[in-house]
């Protein structure tokens, strides 16, 4: 774990180290997946069985190329009260925050008599890529879908890697509460070359979302423009702004609730006091002692890890900005004055009882998140990643002529008669 204080004379350095630090995959994979891909579109079905025998070992004709709606059926219905409720609960919340994201076509005249406006539609099918590796998601497999579903989308398609031909009766269980309509058990890149263009068995999609190992975030950044794309995710990471006034415990853990997805992910600590500081980096090698996942969690923690001592809370939201990061904690007496600076972010947690963790399954907002920095420049999943808008006008008589001669006449400037003759053969010119 990386320890930095902003009085030290080297912090500006070594602060623009790790903000610059790249945590994906070492290995290039772009090579391979462009193989993949190419693969997948000449051979097809051909290429998924192969592959999917090689990396998943299982024999997609014997154990099942899909997974049909009364099996996920009957995994909802076999699931224990309590965790049916909980996944009820998640599902109702994160519907009830994305309807209210749904945006409003617009039809108006302008001064010049110009009538213009947009609609928006939804596409007509999307692809959700549901991990299965290293763990099984069904919080992934709602944010993603039901998203998809409020926004309008016909066809809905799963996607998901089943080691050994096994699947999680919870993504199964939370394919039914969302309404998926396919389920296929394939994963990795070629899966989503399948949804991109489509093969024998898996007709194509219009959008891919959700997250994946870097195969499967290489083969989204590689057939964008083929198919629409949420992001390229990266490794998970959170920050938390956090003063002497919390439970060391509570801090820890929710700096470890991000190391434990991969060793990859990162946790940065930034806090006001160094005691508190020094509580807290304690309180996590006492939590990682208890943790199942205590092998990512520790890698995670040791190579990625970083605590940053500063003279006031006022330096937090340019280093918070800095960093960009996917969750972002603020666990201070006034965290929406915080907030309020912070401009680059995935989500923010507000005040001591509101751990990055809640979001993650029953808040309502979309927890698939731009990591890597991107959120300077990119939001999380929203229903209009589902969804494109359309613009129209319309004019009469009064406002072609009103508009029209500045364009004829920026037509002309730019070389362009064609463009030119369209407008003027239409004002009697």
């Amino acid at each position: 774990m990386l320890r930095l204080s902003s009085t030290d004379p080297g912090f500006a350095e070594a602060f623009a180290r790790v903000v610059s630090d790249r945590r994906e995959s070492a290995v290039d994979v772009a090579a391979d997946v462009a193989a993949i891909i190419a693969d997948v579109r000449r051979r097809g079905d051909g290429a998924l069985a192969e592959l999917t025998a090689k990396f998943d070992r299982h024999d997609l004709d014997a154990s099942g190329w899909q997974i049909d709606a009364p099996a996920c059926k009957a995994a909802f219905d076999a699931l224990e009260p309590t965790l049916r409720d909980a996944l009820e609960l998640a599902a109702a919340r994160i519907r009830a925050y994305h309807v209210a994201q749904l945006p409003e076509d617009r039809d108006y005249t302008d001064a010049a008599g110009v009538r213009l406006g947009a609609t928006w539609n939804a596409v007509d099918a999307a692809g959700l890529y549901v991990p299965g590796g290293r763990a099984a998601y069904p919080s992934s497999l709602l944010m993603n879908a039901i998203p998809a579903k409020v926004a309008g989308v016909a066809r809905l398609v799963v996607v998901t890697p089943t080691p050994g031909g096994e699947v999680n009766p919870l993504v199964l269980a939370a394919a039914h509460l969302a309404g998926v309509d396919e389920v296929w058990r394939v994963g990795g890149a070629h899966a989503v070359a399948a949804l991109a263009y489509g093969t024998e068995r898996v007709a194509p999609v219009d959008v891919v979302t959700g997250p994946g190992n870097a195969w499967v975030a290489e083969a989204k950044r590689q057939l964008y423009g083929v198919v629409g794309i949420d992001m390229v995710a990266g490794p998970s990471e959170i920050l938390v702004i956090a003063d002497a006034r919390n439970e060391p415990r509570r801090i820890a853990a929710d700096l470890l609730s991000q190391a434990e997805h991969d060793p990859t992910s990162q946790s940065i600590l930034i806090c006001d006091d160094a005691g508190f500081a020094d509580a807290v980096a304690e309180a996590v090698e006492e939590e990682l002692r208890a943790l199942a996942t205590q092998p990512t969690a520790r890698e995670s923690w040791a190579a990625n890890g970083v605590i940053i001592d500063v003279a006031d809370f006022d330096e937090a939201p340019a280093l918070a900005n800095a960093l960009a990061a996917e969750h972002v904690e603020i666990a201070t007496d006034d965290p929406e004055s915080l907030m309020r600076r912070i401009r680059h972010a995935g989500s923010v947690f507000l005040g001591r009882l509101t751990p990055e963790a809640v979001g993650d399954y029953v808040a309502g907002p979309n927890h698939v998140l731009p990591t890597g920095r991107r959120a300077r420049f990119s939001s999380g999943l929203s229903v209009l990643d589902f969804m494109k808008r359309t613009s129209f006008i319309q004019l009469d008589q009064a406002a072609l002529e009103a508009i029209g001669p500045a364009a004829v006449a920026l037509a002309d400037a730019e070389g362009l008669p064609a463009h030119a003759r369209s407008i003027s053969v239409r004002l009697g010119q």
